[in-house]
């Protein structure tokens, strides 16, 4: 079975399931890459902006669209997600309600996304303050500064965030970080604002370009996509659209990762190379061998790697949500790494998992210095986030004797069908449970 294809129902209770892992066999073969989780959910709330049915195709089959599918039906929207064409229809009514409630967006932080189209196209939006991974804070300052900036009075009320203008009006916009968040945020606020706006010191990454030419599509006047100022020329309306997601590139790196920790050789496809060059830019620094294929790209490694520094930094900088996985590469790497995160200060959190199969990290503020060692032992871990998780799963697969890794109801929020394609390109991975 291929990366995008559904191990099973998600009739169990993610509390009592976990992923049973023998280390050690060698991973050959080919996986799938499906859309960006980090881009879907945002294509997601950008049909909010155009009344009648847009469709969304190359959707990932994970927990997060779930959730924000019944997010959108609770804002009025009809929502009907074909699995088997990995498509999404989302019908959405002239008028939709403005209020998400906080039942559903404690779950996933990027419900944050409906913000903006709420407030473009209802005039108000109630969305209440987020949830998602625990990997540190990261403030609405940035969103509801540039809010105010384009006309809306935007108050924090009983917890949630509440914004009102009756139309939004073109601004100029400094971003004192290029947040992903706050980018989306303003873009899909100011397409449909009276007059000119424009935003600097926007994030760059491919899933902004995503969704900046979705909004393209459905009428919108975007310049600078790709860059890192966009003027935004505001209409008086948007239209439906069918629109694919861009490839996965955290999905990518972390099955490239995977090549190179277990060894082996694994074709990436339906991947774009050029959104993950500096993380395969590492691994070939740590000895794999990285090649072209059709439709992707390939990774081969025989041997032991070579510990490598990492710094995470926005797009095109090395991406924080690689960062955990490549820890655990260090952790079985010839020499020491020094890697150190920018971006989440939590992030860190998960080495105390991974010691636990014995790596040797050592911690300092943003800074963690991983010692490899030529062998990790087996043990039962816990994946804090959805990243952490992935990176506890590829140090299984190289563990001696069997892993358990728990809270994977963390990792099937971001990775589709995870167990069944490490089986089929080797990995000795099951999904274990007991009955609720």
């Amino acid at each position: 079975m291929t990366l995008g294809q559904r191990e099973g129902p998600r009739s169990y209770d993610a509390r009592v399931h976990w992923f049973r892992i023998e280390g050690g066999e060698r991973l050959v073969g080919a996986v799938n890459i499906p859309g960006a989780k980090n881009s879907v959910l945002k294509l997601m709330a950008a049909a909010l902006l155009a009344p009648g049915t847009s469709t969304v195709t190359n959707v990932p089959d994970i927990d997060d669209v779930g959730i924000m599918s019944e997010l959108l039906r609770r804002l009025g929207c009809t929502v009907t997600h074909d699995r088997t064409g990995a498509a999404l229809v989302i019908d959405v009514p002239e008028r939709p309600d403005h209020r998400a409630d906080y039942d559903l967006v404690r779950r996933m932080r990027a419900s944050i996304c409906v913000l903006g189209p709420l407030l473009a196209r209802c005039g108000a939006a109630d969305v209440a303050l987020p949830g998602g991974d625990n990997i540190g804070s990261r403030g609405l300052d940035l969103h509801i500064a540039g809010l105010r900036r384009l006309g809306a009075q935007v108050s924090n009320e009983h917890g949630y965030l509440i914004a009102v203008a009756e139309r939004l009006r073109g601004a100029e916009i400094w971003l004192d970080f290029p947040s992903v968040g706050a980018t989306e945020t303003l873009v899909m606020s100011a397409v449909l604002a009276e007059g000119r706006s424009v935003i600097d010191n926007v994030a760059r990454e491919p899933e902004i370009v995503d969704i900046c030419t979705m909004l393209v599509s459905m009428g919108a006047r975007i310049h600078g996509i790709g860059s890192s100022t966009l003027t935004v020329e505001g209409v008086r309306e948007l239209s439906p659209v069918r629109h694919a997601t861009v490839p996965d590139r955290i999905v990518a790196g972390t099955y490239a990762v995977a090549a190179v920790m277990a060894g082996g050789s694994l074709e990436i496809r339906g991947a774009r190379a050029e959104h993950v060059s500096l993380p395969l830019e590492k691994l070939a620094t740590a000895g794999a061998v990285i090649g072209d294929a059709p439709d992707g790209f390939t990774v081969t490694m025989d041997g032991r790697p070579r510990a490598i520094d990492v710094v995470t930094l926005p797009y095109p900088g090395f991406p924080t949500d690689l960062q955990p996985q490549f820890i655990a590469l260090n952790s079985i790497a010839e020499g020491a790494a020094l890697v150190t995160e920018n971006l989440f200060e939590a992030r860190f959190r998960f080495v105390q998992e991974l010691a636990r199969l014995g790596a040797d990290v050592r911690t300092d503020g943003h800074h963690a210095l991983v010692r490899g060692r030529a062998r990790l032992s087996g043990a039962p871990v816990e994946a804090t986030d959805i990243r952490a998780g992935a990176g506890l799963v590829l140090a299984g697969l190289v563990a001696d004797g069997v892993t358990e890794v728990y809270g994977v109801d963390h990792i099937d929020r971001g990775y589709a069908g995870l167990v069944p394609t490490l089986e089929g390109v080797g990995g000795r991975i099951t999904r274990e449970g007991l009955s609720p």
